[in-house]
């Protein structure tokens, strides 16, 4: 197994992990960044992304991730493809990362960048259509359908926060909850249970996304009667829970219940010294590109500040 030191490993890409990358070759850190199995992350899927600031016509989430990777190539980044798949972090330092099990990095920082993954329901139409009228965020996505007919998937907080928020800009908005009550808290189900074009259709699961070049309709099965219907939509929304990618950082670094790393207040700093956190793997409130991209800035700054602290 080959081996090598590095002053700042960037386990990820995406938004967070480009610009902390930006930010880390700028400030001379000489950054190493894996990019992971999903390089540029979840905006590769994306088709139009109209709400980061700078592209006033928008641009696709494809080009935008390779924009950000030419920029953090330009000031130096290392841009390597290869999965992290352990890790051996230390308070003392330096801490050691392998990479597809043959090659083994020594860091004095690390700036986790992994991101969080999109639950789906695991239906080939739902993938096919992903990016023609599927979506796994409505706040991304939702200006898209204004004065249209969408469905939400989902019986949670965030499923509520979704159909809620798509409700003021969409005609009508079918909430498709598999049992006869939410997991929601009480005030998120009466925000949507009020709302007068909500329209939530209990005890009911999804068979198909229907559409052959974009989103048509969804066909769902009432699961205590067996009926079978279609609901005319050109928008679904998919809302049933995020996964971190934080598996191989399981007890080592503090997380919350579901997995997310847990930062310091005001910070990126995790539990390990000289281990900071940025993007949606620490992020369970906005989960968007430019937040990502500035919590990525604070990641730079403050392994910068550690390592200039280590040198004092």
């Amino acid at each position: 197994m080959s081996k090598e030191h590095v002053k700042t490993l960037i386990i990820g890409s995406g938004p967070a992990g480009y610009t902390a990358a930006i930010y880390a070759s700028r400030a001379n850190l000489a950054p190493v960044l894996y990019q992971g199995p999903q390089p540029g992350g979840q905006l590769t899927i994306t088709n139009d992304v109209e709400n980061f600031p700078g592209y006033p016509k928008g641009i696709m989430g494809p080009q935008m991730m390779m924009e950000m990777q030419e920029q953090a190539t330009r000031f130096g980044t290392d841009i390597r493809t290869g999965l992290v798949t352990s890790v051996q972090l230390s308070d003392n330092g330096p801490h050691t990362a392998v990479v597809d099990e043959e090659t083994e990095i020594t860091a004095d920082t690390i700036i986790i960048s992994t991101g969080a993954s999109a639950k789906w329901l695991g239906l080939e139409s739902e993938t096919r259509l992903n990016g023609a009228g599927v979506s796994a965020c409505a706040v991304c996505d939702g200006f898209f359908y204004r004065g249209q007919e969408v469905a939400v998937v989902g019986a949670g907080d965030s499923a509520c926060e979704e159909a809620h928020y798509l409700s003021n800009l969409c005609s009508k908005v079918h909430m498709i909850v598999r049992r006869d009550e939410m997991r929601a808290s009480k005030i998120m189900q009466d925000r949507v249970i009020k709302k007068e074009n909500i329209e939530i259709h209990w005890n009911s699961e999804t068979l198909e996304v229907l559409g052959g070049d974009a989103v048509e309709g969804v066909e769902v099965i009432n699961n205590k009667t067996n009926e079978e219907s279609v609901i005319d939509v050109t928008g679904f929304f998919v809302a049933i829970g995020h996964k971190p990618n934080t598996d191989i950082f399981k007890g080592q670094l503090d997380m919350d219940d579901a997995g997310y790393l847990v930062t310091k207040p005001d910070s990126t700093k995790t539990n390990i010294k000289g281990v900071f956190a940025a993007g949606d793997v620490q992020d369970t409130v906005y989960r968007q590109a430019v937040t990502a991209a500035g919590t990525g800035c604070m990641a730079a700054l403050e392994a910068e500040r550690y390592l200039t602290e280590l040198e004092d």
